[in-house]
């Protein structure tokens, strides 16, 4: 039998594989991403489909396919919640770097400069831009993106088409996911943010001991290299920590799939 007739004799339950591919390339990072057709990004996940049907048909499980309009509506839905579940808990982890680095821009003295961000449309501080790139340059070196694809392929295992169960742990974990955003956030901005404080305490000292000089004047540059130089020395321990941040999103992922079983 060919993948045409085996498509062709199993195309409701094809149509909700492809619903659940579509789910990561609606908020996952790199695949989300704005910059990317949406046309690209539609073929991407029907490929998707097509590479995982005959693995998915392989295990042999039964789908009871629902037979009215209202209840196939339903399912689409839960499998779509599903693909959109495995990339929100990947887009959790770039919020964190988004909101460190506008943490990092205000005691910087960037927080008045904003760019564009192709990937969400959106304008995010100067140097959480960066670490956002940085990030999915790390996240594509390491090979994340293969890792959210198998996680993808591996949720059609742990949450078979049609089986997904919600409950109240799964509302509570979103909720620590969302929650690991801030300390995630300011663990990245602590260094940065204390360097600052520092600075901030020996102008004021300074003000004090030399009313005559403006502390305006000398304090705003030298918050700008401060923060700039602690920022370059800190590059390597961030890619360092973006390793192990990874490592627990993927472990999110996995936990995440589990309270949908």
């Amino acid at each position: 039998m060919d993948l045409f007739t085996l498509l062709q004799d199993h195309a409701a339950v094809f149509l909700l594989m492809l619903t659940r591919c579509t789910g990561i390339f609606m908020i996952a990072p790199f695949f989300g991403s704005l910059n990317i057709p949406i046309m690209m990004r539609a073929a991407a996940a029907f490929m998707f489909a097509v590479v995982l049907f005959p693995v998915v048909d392989g295990l042999g499980l039964t789908v009871a396919v629902p037979t009215t309009l209202l209840a196939y509506t339903a399912a689409v839905i839960e499998e779509l919640f599903v693909g959109w579940l495995i990339g929100f808990v990947a887009y959790v982890c770039f919020s964190a770097i988004h909101l460190a680095g506008k943490v990092m821009d205000m005691q910087v003295g960037f927080a008045v400069v904003n760019v564009m961000d192709p990937t969400s449309g959106q304008q995010i501080p100067l140097i959480g831009s960066f670490l956002y790139n940085l990030g999915i340059i790390v996240f594509l070196v390491t090979n994340g993106h293969h890792m959210i694809i198998s996680a993808l392929a591996e949720s059609f295992r742990v949450v078979p088409l049609l089986t997904m169960q919600p409950n109240l742990s799964l509302t509570m974990m979103m909720v620590n996911f969302t929650y690991g955003i801030f300390v995630t956030g300011m663990k990245i901005a602590m260094p940065v943010t204390f360097a600052i404080l520092l600075v901030n305490v020996a102008l004021g000292i300074l003000a004090r001991t030399m009313p005559q000089m403006n502390i305006f004047v000398v304090g705003i540059p030298l918050q700008l290299m401060t923060g700039v130089t602690i920022l370059a020395l800190l590059l390597p321990f961030y890619v360092m920590f973006l390793g192990g941040m990874f490592d627990e999103m993927y472990g999110k992922i996995s936990t995440a799939l589990e309270a949908l079983r």
